[in-house]
């Protein structure tokens, strides 16, 4: 009897074809699953990666909530075009602390994930406002009303704190000074050294244009001017692809 008769007789015994279907699945399944429990990290560690500060935390909800991941993703692929347009591809590390992430599926804008410091404040907020004084070409709604919407700084413990539970690495000094760091970094006035020494390389300033008030404005921008802003890749080699 040659093999494909053997074949055959597991394809007319349907139990000995779901004992046979079960029995690999099974062995397929404890081939790819199993390594996974003695890797420590799937994420390879990358120096300046940090939590996000509480004002770009709660830009960054309001991001998620407006639907910016619709039309804006946040992944530039190892591709020659996407590289030379938008800057080194994405690491894995850069979104370790998105929930959820913000990859997107499709652009019908520019992906935004190395847009910090490309723009001043007073481009993003002029975007935000009126997109096609900017970018005559832009079909983006307007978000004026964000220039306008107090910033809800009651919330943003309770943020943080969900956010640890899921993972994110804010320690106990970083929730009792959450509402202090928030209001500290939309005030270029304001004593910075604690909210710096907590989260490294955050930008200070009045994000909307507006010293008088906290916006919802404030929390978008200063989410947008720290995408991409964290790794240093300034010795990174092209030619190598090592940094």
């Amino acid at each position: 009897m040659s093999i494909l008769d053997k074949h055959a007789l597991i394809e007319r015994n349907a139990t000995l074809l779901l004992v046979g279907s079960l029995l690999v699945v099974t062995v397929g399944g404890i081939v790819e699953i199993a390594p996974l429990f003695y890797l420590e990290n799937t994420i390879e560690k990358v120096e300046g990666m940090r939590p996000y500060s509480p004002l770009e935390l709660a830009g960054r909800d309001i991001y998620v909530r407006e639907g910016c991941y619709v039309c804006h993703s946040q992944m530039i692929r190892p591709f020659r075009d996407e590289v030379e347009r938008y800057g080194h591809y994405s690491l894995a590390a850069e979104s370790m602390y998105d929930h959820p992430f913000q990859w997107g599926s499709k652009r019908t804008g520019p992906d935004l994930a190395r847009v910090g410091d490309r723009y001043s404040n007073e481009w993003h907020v002029q975007h935000l406002i009126e997109p096609r004084s900017v970018v005559p070409e832009s079909i983006m709604p307007s978000y004026a009303f964000l220039k306008e919407t107090p910033l809800k700084v009651t919330d943003v413990t309770m943020n943080l704190k969900a956010n640890r539970a899921v993972g994110v690495p804010y320690d106990d000094a970083m929730l009792e000074n959450a509402v202090a760091d928030l209001k500290a970094q939309a005030d270029p006035n304001a004593d910075t050294a604690g909210l710096l020494e907590r989260y490294p390389k955050a930008k200070i300033g009045d994000f909307d244009g507006d010293p008088q008030k906290l916006t919802e404005m404030d929390a978008l921008v200063a989410y947008l001017q720290m995408l991409g802003t964290l790794v240093d890749f300034s010795t990174y080699d092209n030619a190598s692809g090592y940094r």
